[in-house]
């Protein structure tokens, strides 16, 4: 499969005669919605995931295929998606993504006029699949954008915005889902049924179809398009480093998505905050403001501080604040697992730079192995369900807690620049 990927990095647009690349600030102001769009909309399936559970009475492994669904385009679409980029272009396949996105925001009210479950799933595939072609077009188009030496802290900073859509979508998730009821426990989801959600995702598909409109007419550099080559492929996979990069990639991803996707129910139980559904979905907001908050301050550290170590210093922050949430009980339980993600706040955007240092020409192809590897997000919540339903909820955490020790491991040695 990988041997058919297609080549679509792109040479560096030139920079103004200044030497800076102030002339694309415009473009990369409108790139930044993306990232925000795509963090507000994969955050709201955290909010899903709870409300479905109760509408349809759901195991914590039946409510995983959420996330199994969604995250599980990644995998399926990247490579397609890579091949179609190659062929249309950065600006067209934004585009394409938005519409397709859009569409399976749409889905969203058959499946609730039908009260069928696998209607939802097939609707957050097709939504996902959008996202992962806006991943595949935006990503690499921010890092051209400007001078190679800033494309990381260009990334970086874009990420912010990213985190700043999960912060928002809690709020916009507790409302739309929750607030309609009084006493928003399960019993009383149940007892509404599924239609809720139709008024949020019919919101969402107005604003990606209105984006796509706005894209399709804005004047941006046209770049992306490339011809297939395979050149490089099977080189990029004999440095060490890439290799241990996809294996981070995929369990930073899952760790990451595994946490969100059982903070509503873990602070719901009476041993931890008791809170109800709308209550904990508007509390989650630190748990991604944090991810916010520390993509700026890490941005700013590691100008001083190699990003391996910064890596390996988090990822045993973390460890230890799940260890928490594991371990006690009570609000210290609960502060633990929402200050997760403060330290979870650098590790994508600085697994996947490690990952790709001295690549050279075979970036292009590492990156997409990189995506492919987000797939993590598809299966490492779904074995969390599996523990949480066999040997209880508080516990289960030790699934992403396992992740982290080898995202430490990566940054302290798994990194360096090593080819076979």
């Amino acid at each position: 499969m990988a041997s058919n990927m297609p080549n679509y990095e792109q040479a560096e647009p030139p920079v103004n005669s200044t030497g800076n690349a102030n002339s694309y600030a415009f473009p990369l102001f409108a790139l930044t919605s993306l990232f925000f769009m795509w963090g507000f909309i994969t955050c709201l399936n955290d909010i899903l995931i709870p409300y479905l559970k109760g509408a349809f009475d759901l195991s914590y492994t039946q409510a995983m295929l959420v996330q199994f669904c969604f995250f599980g385009a990644y995998f399926v679409v990247s490579v397609p998606a890579g091949f179609l980029v190659s062929k249309i272009g950065y600006k067209k396949g934004i585009v394409t993504g938005l519409i397709i996105a859009a569409v399976g925001c749409l889905l969203f009210y058959p499946a609730a006029e039908l009260h069928v479950y696998a209607i939802f799933l097939f609707a957050l595939f097709v939504l996902a699949s959008g996202i992962t072609i806006l991943q595949v077009a935006a990503n690499p188009y921010v890092t051209v954008l400007g001078k190679p030496e800033t494309a990381s802290s260009r990334l970086t900073m874009t990420q912010a915005f990213n985190a700043l859509g999960t912060t928002v979508a809690p709020f916009f998730g507790a409302f739309l889902l929750f607030g309609a009821t009084h006493n928003p426990e399960a019993e009383a989801v149940a007892a509404a049924g599924s239609d809720l959600v139709q008024l949020p995702y019919l919101i969402l598909a107005g604003a990606l179809l209105l984006l796509a409109a706005i894209f399709m007419f804005l004047k941006l550099p046209d770049l992306g398009r490339r011809e297939e080559n395979s050149t490089h492929v099977a080189d990029a996979w004999k440095h060490r480093h890439l290799r241990f990069g996809v294996i981070g990639i995929f369990l930073y991803v899952g760790a990451e998505v595994a946490i969100g996707s059982f903070l509503v129910s873990f602070l719901s139980q009476s041993s931890i905050a008791g809170l109800n559904e709308a209550q904990a979905s508007k509390v989650i907001a630190f748990y991604w403001g944090g991810a916010m908050v520390g993509r700026f301050i890490g941005a700013l550290v590691m100008q001083k501080i190699a990003a391996g170590k910064v890596l390996a210093f988090n990822a045993g922050m973390v460890i230890l604040l799940v260890l928490g949430a594991i371990i006690f009980d009570g609000k210290l339980a609960m502060w633990s697992l929402l200050s997760v993600g403060l330290f979870n706040s650098i590790m994508f955007p600085t697994i996947f730079s490690l990952a790709l240092n001295g690549l050279g020409q075979s970036t292009a192809q590492a990156s997409g192995y990189l995506c492919l590897a987000i797939v993590g997000g598809a299966l490492v919540p779904l074995l969390q369900g599996f523990f949480a339903d066999t040997m209880g909820l508080q516990i289960s955490f030790i699934v992403p807690m396992l992740c982290y020790l080898f995202i430490a491991y990566y940054g302290l040695k798994g990194s360096t620049p090593h080819r076979d």
